[in-house]
């Protein structure tokens, strides 16, 4: 019997707009019937917190486009650059940012970061939480979704020593 292919994946960000590759990368492949296993290191481990408070940080991006959520179609599709000068000195912006990306999301019927992660879990990823992180920054296991492994570099190294497609994300 043929193995089926499988997909590792490294998620080290925590950021709004970092968490949800590894969830859509990870849900994709489960759903394409790969066996799936993610890392979570760093920023990233606090995805598998049971409530999320990822926030997007529009000055780390300069690239990232701001567009309103709300409005005519026309004031949604304008480009709204914000220079780094103001985004770093303007008090709120990041929840501001936040909160008009997650509408943005809404209006548009993409999954929560939640949703997604569910997803993951409903359809077998294993995801594994670094122990060391936990560690350094003081993370619980209890903290974590249910269905979450704990383990360190060596635990995802043999899941991934076997991978067809490796990501860092």
């Amino acid at each position: 019997m043929k193995q089926p292919k499988r997909m590792a994946l490294i998620a080290s960000k925590g950021t709004l707009d970092w968490a949800y590759p590894p969830f859509i990368l990870a849900s994709t492949a489960a759903a394409m019937n790969m066996e799936v296993g993610a890392f979570f290191t760093f920023y990233g481990l606090t995805l598998l917190n049971k409530k999320i408070d990822a926030k997007v940080a529009p000055q780390t991006n300069p690239a990232m486009p701001m567009k309103m959520p709300f409005g005519s179609q026309g004031f949604q599709n304008m480009e709204w650059p914000i220079p780094n000068i103001l985004a770093n000195n303007i008090p709120g912006y990041e929840t501001m940012a936040t909160s008009f990306m997650k509408k943005t999301f809404a209006n548009k019927g993409v999954a929560t970061i939640e949703e997604l992660r569910d997803a993951c879990l409903d359809s077998g990823v294993k995801m594994i939480g670094c122990q060391m992180t936990m560690d350094v920054f003081g993370f619980k296991a209890e903290q974590f979704v249910r269905g979450v492994d704990i383990g360190g570099a060596a635990t995802f190294l043999e899941f991934a020593s076997e991978a067809d497609i490796t990501l860092f994300v």
